[in-house]
Parts: structure tokens; C-alpha cells; sequence
């Protein structure tokens, strides 16, 4: 038997595996009232004992992402997030997606308070499969999150983003369909930590916004 090679696939889905981690004992009730409250009409989605599954336009799934996390954010314990982007895996077909929903993005206004009042840090790092100039697309990554002033500092095997939750997602979107529009097959991933103790004095000094209740 010989061994074919894996062709990244053509497709536009975009996939995303989230994890979210509510540091209290009412982690169950912020997990489950987040996610019916998104509004998830433009994508697919399924959760299990694990992970959330979304699934749809790069613009729904990314807004899906950011809307859960600022809900999750305003019950305002410490809240972890992490998740996982990808487009043109050789595996993907059309079937469990939304690529026929309109273009309109359910949660923008409904989130966007939240979001642009509430501070982020996180980190990404991302992987163009089989590119051979990968670090030159790693590189224009970074330069679009530093236009967006998000961008503070590199770390082993990943960089750092600090902001809204608004800027942060903003930067993650931008930087993951620049590279997808260079290279068919990338994958993303993202983690994010909101109301840590150790953000104490860091909160978006920030622009003078309250948090939401």
C-alpha cells in the first residue's frame, strides 16, 4: 500500500471547536444560559461532554465565537476560552454547515456593549498547513494585530493579544481571513482568559468603560 498525499480541501467552511471554562460552581448554569442566548441561526452547532462544534461562514462562526464569550463574561467571575478556528481541512464536505445563510451577523449589536467594555487577554497561534512560507504568513498575522494596537508581545509557540473582547476578535477574524485568502488550509487556535485575578489594575484602564452587569 502506498501512502497518497493529503490535498488541503477547497472548501469555505469554517469550523470551530470552543471550550469554555467558568471558574465557579455555577459553572453549568453560565455554560448552558450562554449558549441559548447566542443567537446561532447563521451557523450549525452541537455541544457535547467536551467541546461546542460551530460550523458556517467565517464571519457567523467568528461572530458566534465572540458573542459567547462576552456573555459568558458578564457574570463576571473568571472565565477561560478556548478555541480552536480551521478552514480548508481535506476532510470537510458541505454537509453540517450554513454556507447558504445569509450574509446579516446575528449577535453584532446585541454583544457589541459587552464586548468593547470588557478586557481580554489572550493568545493565538497560527498554522497555514502545508505552506512552505508559513512563517512569512505567521509574520503578516502579527503586523495586522499590531496595526490594531492588540498585538503586546511573542511567546513560545504563540502571541500575545490584549483588549476588548471586541479588538481581540476583530484582530483574530482579520488576521485568519488574510491568511486564508493566501492559503487554502489554516488552523487557528485561541486562548482567552476575562476577569482573571491577575488582571487586577489591567482592565482597560481602560477607555474609561464599566463593566456590564
Amino acid at each position: 500500500m502506498t501512502n497518497q498525499p493529503v490535498v488541503c480541501g477547497t472548501s469555505r467552511i469554517v469550523g470551530c471547536n470552543i471550550s469554555l471554562h467558568p471558574m465557579t460552581d455555577n459553572f453549568l448554569n453560565i455554560i448552558l444560559g450562554t449558549l441559548e442566548k447566542v443567537d446561532t441561526s447563521r451557523v450549525w452547532m452541537k455541544t457535547d461532554d467536551v467541546s461546542t462544534c460551530i460550523r458556517g461562514k467565517a464571519h457567523h462562526v467568528f461572530a458566534t465565537a465572540k458573542a459567547i464569550l462576552a456573555y459568558a463574561s458578564t457574570h463576571e467571575v473568571h472565565v477561560a476560552f478556548h478555541a480552536t478556528f480551521s478552514i480548508g481541512c481535506p476532510g470537510d464536505t458541505a454537509g453540517d454547515a450554513y454556507m447558504e445563510a445569509d450574509d446579516s451577523v446575528p449577535n453584532k449589536e446585541q454583544v457589541r456593549e459587552v464586548a468593547d467594555s470588557i478586557y481580554v487577554g489572550s493568545q493565538f497561534a497560527l498554522y497555514p498547513m502545508n505552506e512552505p512560507n508559513y512563517m512569512g504568513l505567521i509574520y503578516d498575522a502579527i503586523g495586522t494585530a499590531t496595526k490594531h494596537g492588540t498585538y503586546s508581545q511573542s511567546k513560545h509557540y504563540a502571541s500575545r493579544l490584549d483588549g476588548s473582547i471586541e479588538e481581540v476578535f476583530h484582530s483574530l477574524e482579520q488576521t485568519f481571513t488574510e491568511t486564508s485568502e493566501k492559503t487554502s488550509h489554516v488552523v487557528m487556535t485561541f486562548h482567552a482568559s476575562v476577569h482573571s485575578p491577575s488582571h487586577s489594575g489591567n482592565e482597560l484602564e481602560i477607555r474609561g468603560s464599566a463593566h456590564v452587569k
